[in-house]
């Protein structure tokens, strides 16, 4: 199965979000870099886009500056971008670029602010039914992807923050689990995979821990009302992206080595898939 899954994806895209708890661990993060290069030296194209919540938290805190989040999202005061933005694509960044590129020259990073890779605005939630401000976090409108193009095609890894530019030339904060939905359709990606601290969408939480294996984009949108926080925009993002014409999206334990390759490339029921409407039903 593996073998002819393989070679199925030969050529194709494939976007990994990677974040978590993966992210501060280095063993976790030392095999998800191996399994990139493994999965480009078998013929797909993988492309990463990288979250750092943990990594932007710490640093917030160390600096006195609030921890927020509301309906998922960090909430991003101006202060707030300067450290997400020094904290994405100065440290996380090079640390898995540097990882990656253990094993040869193949990964690349870059910004979604690079050669306006991602425009955004302004993002506006409501909780409770009612309008809150987040602050400079943004909305992908718009992906210009011929720079992650010309990377792939030069044989490299893209490596992307999730950082974008307005039109109105302000930065913006985006939810990396969305930029990643995003940067997955304008490829005309085969498989979004994310990665996350669970085992993948539970039905019923949180009083069930049973995991939904496959469940329809309909089902999908039907159940964003009662995600907690976390889920949600990934979730919203693997909705986004199936609709959009990605084949199925993948959320998986990035706390199990190897997770990525192998649910990318196994026949096992790994974590929860979001397959189209005409897909096989919730279970």
């Amino acid at each position: 199965m593996e073998r002819l899954e393989l070679e199925r994806l030969r050529g194709r895209v494939v976007v990994i979000k990677f974040g978590g708890h993966a992210m501060v661990n280095e063993e976790l993060r030392t095999t998800f870099a191996q399994d990139v290069v493994t999965l480009r030296g078998a013929g797909l194209l993988p492309v990463v886009v990288h979250g750092g919540g943990p990594q932007i938290s710490a640093m917030l805190e160390r600096l006195d500056l609030e921890v927020r989040f509301e309906a998922g999202l960090r909430v991003t005061t101006p202060e707030v971008m300067d450290v997400v933005r020094m904290v994405l694509t100065g440290r996380v960044q090079r640390e898995l670029v540097g990882l990656i590129n253990a094993h040869g020259p193949f990964a690349v990073g870059i910004s979604g602010e690079d050669a306006h890779t991602m425009t955004a605005v302004r993002r506006t939630v409501r909780v409770n039914g009612e309008p809150v401000d987040i602050g400079l976090v943004g909305e992908v409108v718009d992906v210009n992807a011929d720079t992650v193009r010309a990377l792939l095609e030069q044989d490299h890894i893209p490596v992307i923050s999730p950082v974008a530019r307005g039109t109105d030339g302000q930065v913006y904060n985006v939810n990396a689990d969305l930029a990643a939905a995003a940067l997955a359709v304008a490829l005309d990606a085969e498989k979004l995979v994310m990665l996350t601290d669970v085992e993948g969408l539970y039905a019923n939480w949180p009083y069930g821990t049973e995991v939904i294996r496959r469940i329809t984009t309909e089902e999908t949108e039907k159940l964003l009302p009662e995600l907690t926080s976390g889920m949600l925009p990934k979730m919203e993002g693997c909705l986004r992206a199936v609709r959009a014409g990605v084949r199925s999206a993948h959320i998986l334990d990035g706390r199990v080595p190897n997770s990525a390759l192998r649910g990318i490339v196994s026949g096992d029921s790994l974590g929860t898939t979001v397959v189209p409407d005409q897909g096989p039903r919730m279970g």
